[in-house]
């Protein structure tokens, strides 16, 4: 998933943005404990007698960064799919944790190892900092994972207390601090995950705004321009139909002149309404395209079938009118209907012209009535 498909569910965002805050703080972790055990290993007091050891490590963190490196969160599109992977991400982070732990205990442990002891004891410390500001959008894991890092050690050190009690409290001390630091950062990247959802649910609701008529609450002509020419281009790429209607409400001027434009608004706002009544498939797209002129979208229907629809809404409204307020309103509407036909369309742009004139020939034609489109 790129920044370009970011997800709009609060929950698949959360671990969408932790899926690449871990994938990028996590990148070039494993190079410095593989560097961190080459330098323990190379200045130690013989590196040639220690060459089991030596190999052996390089080689499990090696692999351990390999591991990292290859475990990319390529095609991840829904919530348990991010959290399989996050899961198996961390498993990489606490494994590593754990080995870094035994070799700093190794380290502590050994007096072959005495002359790089302090080495392997500052890269625990630059470990353990590291996890605590990186990852503590997992506060619970990155506990353990500090755990893994820093108790093998201690435990060593603590059973030579009388040589280490100084280098053991101090170390200790500092476990406090990224304790509490830890907890801190989980805070404020909690904090930050809210505040880009707000924006995120925000820009979402101003989206929704463009395209959408603020009185009818059907789609505006921005969302029809953008709509139209791809499901244009899908019904050219699936081979279904698509059809359109187009409809004027009939002597509109007049209900604004006898009625005033409150009126008016009520009128176009109950002929919405009467449109959701009839054209209520959720495929379906209703569209206010200016003053009163409707339009709708039918993707996978036929000319026949948005004919029907389209005759079916003309005859109610003739019979029914409006409701407005105390008073029944009669109304009427013209109305073109079209399917797309690609050796008639050559662009979303032709088909819908085809459409408008049908819909112009039902008004030049007396109003209140229904054409189709030129095959």
């Amino acid at each position: 998933m790129t920044d370009a498909e970011v997800p709009r569910q609060p929950n698949t965002f959360a671990l969408w943005r932790e899926v690449d805050d871990t994938r990028i703080r996590t990148r070039l972790g494993g190079l410095f404990y593989f560097l961190a055990w080459l330098l323990t290993w190379a200045f130690s007091a013989a590196p040639g007698s220690l060459m089991f050891s030596g190999v052996l490590g390089c080689l499990l963190f090696a692999a351990l960064l390999a591991a990292r490196l290859l475990h990319r969160p390529d095609g991840l599109e829904n919530p348990e799919q991010l959290q399989r992977w996050l899961d198996r991400h961390w498993g990489l982070i606490l494994l590593t944790s754990l080995c870094w732990g035994q070799a700093h205990a190794l380290a502590v442990y050994s007096n072959a190892y005495n002359d790089s002891e302090m080495i392997a004891t500052l890269a625990t410390v630059a470990f353990a900092t590291a996890m605590t500001f990186n990852f503590a959008m997992r506060r619970g894991r990155a506990l353990l994972a500090l755990a893994l890092l820093y108790l093998p050690g201690l435990a060593v050190m603590a059973l030579n207390w009388q040589q280490r009690h100084a280098m053991l409290i101090t170390l200790i001390f500092y476990l406090s601090y990224l304790i509490l630091v830890l907890g801190r950062n989980h805070r404020e990247y909690r904090a930050t995950i809210n505040l880009e959802l707000k924006l995120l649910e925000q820009q979402s609701q101003l989206d929704l705004l463009s395209r959408t008529d603020s009185l009818t609450q059907l789609g505006n002509r921005y969302q029809f321009n953008n709509l139209f020419p791809s499901l244009v281009a899908n019904a050219v790429r699936q081979g279904e139909p698509l059809s359109l209607v187009l409809m004027d409400i009939d002597f509109f001027k007049k209900v604004n002149d006898e009625h005033g434009h409150t009126g008016g608004d009520a009128c176009l706002s109950a002929f919405a309404e009467r449109m959701r009544k009839v054209f209520r498939r959720d495929a379906d797209a209703l569209l206010r395209l200016g003053g009163e002129e409707f339009g709708v979208l039918l993707p996978g229907t036929t000319l026949a079938q948005a004919w029907d629809l389209a005759e079916h809404f003309r005859k109610e409204l003739e019979a029914e009118g409006l409701r407005l307020a105390d008073q029944q309103l009669e109304l009427t509407t013209s109305l073109g209907v079209g399917c797309f036909n690609s050796r008639r369309d050559c662009n979303a742009d032709a088909f819908f012209k085809r459409v408008d004139g049908a819909l112009y020939r039902a008004k030049r034609e007396g109003r209140n009535r229904l054409v189709a489109a030129d095959h």
